[in-house]
């Protein structure tokens, strides 16, 4: 039993012929909003490439970019195939290809689908991603002077100040680096001397941050050094007291950023994969509808459409089979070529013997 079996009649079939022209142009407009998105997040990501630890971030919005391009080929072609179809003479040429493009088109939707999914599980490769390109890129801080690492004072102060953000996961992970450039420091200071001896590493660390951590919205004058000695400031307690530093940090900061970006995007692409499978069963049926056209030169006549010739269960029942016979022809193709390769193996040694 065919699956969405529907009666036409001339009329009916000029309608879905029409509707579709229509709907692979909003499906072409479609495209090309995927492939804006796509470039917008590659933009995005690529501002704060420093701080990102590898490229595989990329793959979402270059599946967007790819996804729309398809999107706008397909759905063009498909608009011509449709406005066709209304001239039995034009839709002549297309009836060989219209099988093999559905079955595209099938691939093409499933693969729209998961470029979906991709945009709302990327969260977590994302969030490594960050943790160590944030974690590399704080390191870099105090090399000002050092060439290809110049920008990183001015990339992360900048990220901080926009993002409303301080270190990696919180202020506390400035106080585990040395932030402070050895151009600035004073190595003949008693106060320097000891900090560097009583590291075993030889770093220069202090209970401080860059200015960039301040919260100008904090009525106090910003406290961004000896921040954890309480007797360095007046009227003021580490522990309880609110601190004028932003205590998010940039890797939550950015993930929240980009995560919801694009699960927005993916919820975008999820309603144009609908919009795609309803154009492709629309195709089908159209397709159908004209193949079984029992009397072409009566263009007045009743037709049949489908979406399967089959139900769903025999459908891939026949899959099946015919993934079956072609595994066995592979078979009976390699057991032909070793037995001509034993044959030829074995001639040789009888003309030697003669």
């Amino acid at each position: 039993m065919a699956l969405l079996k529907v009666k036409f009649n001339q009329k009916k079939r000029v309608k879905l012929a029409q509707g579709l022209w229509l709907m692979n142009w909003f499906s072409v407009f479609a495209g090309i909003l995927v492939f804006s998105m796509g470039l917008f997040l590659k933009i995005e990501l690529r501002k704060r490439s420093e701080v990102m630890d590898n490229s595989e971030s990329h793959f979402v919005p270059n599946s967007l970019i790819l996804m729309g391009i398809l999107s706008c080929a397909f759905n063009g072609f498909a608009g011509k195939i449709c406005y066709d179809s209304l001239d039995p003479a034009k839709f002549a040429k297309w009836k060989p290809l219209l099988k093999p493009y559905l079955a595209l088109c099938f691939f093409f939707n499933m693969l729209i689908f998961f470029v979906a999914l991709i945009c709302f599980l990327m969260r977590g490769s994302l969030e490594s991603t960050l943790a160590q390109g944030l974690k590399n890129g704080m390191k870099f801080y105090r090399d000002t002077d050092t060439p290809g690492r110049c920008f990183m004072k001015k990339t992360i102060d900048m990220l901080q100040i926009e993002f409303k953000c301080c270190g990696n996961n919180g202020f506390k992970d400035w106080f585990e680096i040395q932030w402070i450039s050895n151009r600035y420091l004073d190595f003949g200071s008693k106060e320097v001397k000891d900090r560097i001896k009583s590291n075993v590493d030889g770093r220069y660390l202090v209970d401080g941050v860059p200015f960039s951590c301040c919260n100008p919205s904090s009525p106090r004058p910003c406290i961004q050094y000896q921040v954890t000695n309480n007797s360095a400031h007046y009227s003021y307690d580490y522990q309880t007291e609110e601190l004028n530093l932003w205590r998010r940090g940039c890797r939550e900061a950015l993930l929240h950023y980009y995560s919801s970006m694009m699960s927005s995007m993916g919820a975008v692409v999820l309603l144009v994969w609908l919009f795609e499978m309803s154009v492709m069963v629309g195709l089908r049926l159209l397709h159908t509808s004209l193949e079984s056209i029992t009397n072409p030169e009566d263009p007045e006549c009743e037709s049949e459409g489908w979406v399967l010739e089959n139900s769903l269960k025999d459908t891939f029942k026949s899959m099946l089979e015919s993934l079956k016979k072609i595994g066995k022809f592979n078979q009976v193709e390699a057991g032909a070529e070793g037995a001509e390769g034993e044959e030829g193996g074995k001639t040789p040694a009888i003309a030697t013997v003669s």
